[in-house]
């Protein structure tokens, strides 16, 4: 199973926990002290992380951190309209659509060019090998089309010279010229 299915996979289970332990006690511990609702939610909090945890050190090996908290961003909004709706009770606006449109804008941003996502068929041999296209795809090299297991996170570029996010996931300073 690719890396990004699995976790996204275990993300989404993650947030079902997380969002039970975060607001169910709204309504179902309500009328019980506030550190009895607290244990409660530690309890449910508890298998969150059993699957945050391997979820994030599953998708950091591909992922730059940024694009890993906006994943879970995603995530966790997919999994709270439903519960909001569904379990709360509670009605949506026209305003949450539009929220709902901005984080669609943001995960095109943080994704845009990266490479581990499988280019398209059509793609020249540059854009399959590293995921990377537009300007950036001339200094990104050639390659036989083909993405290996083991290939170094994608490197997208914030400036001129400088890398945000590359091999390591650590920044490089702009170079001084």
């Amino acid at each position: 199973m690719p890396v990004l299915v699995k976790t996204i996979l275990l993300l989404t289970a993650s947030n079902v926990f997380m969002t039970f332990a975060w607001y169910a006690h709204l309504r179902d511990l309500n009328h019980k002290p506030w550190f009895i609702a607290a244990v409660v939610s530690w309890g449910i909090a508890f298998f969150e992380y059993m699957l945050q945890v391997p979820a994030n050190r599953i998708g950091y090996q591909q992922l730059s951190l940024p694009q890993l908290k906006l994943i879970q961003e995603v995530i966790t909004l997919t999994v709270f309209v439903p519960f909001a709706l569904l379990y709360m009770k509670q009605a949506l606006s026209w305003n949450h659509l539009w929220s709902a449109l901005c984080l669609v804008g943001a995960v095109y941003f943080a994704f845009r060019g990266v490479t581990g996502v499988p280019a398209p068929a059509h793609a020249s041999p540059a854009v399959a090998a590293t995921g990377v296209d537009g300007p950036e795809a001339a200094d990104a090299g050639g390659g036989d089309g083909r993405l290996s297991e083991g290939a170094p996170p994608r490197t997208l570029s914030a400036e001129p010279g400088r890398s945000v996010a590359g091999p390591d996931h650590r920044s490089t300073p702009p170079s001084r010229d």
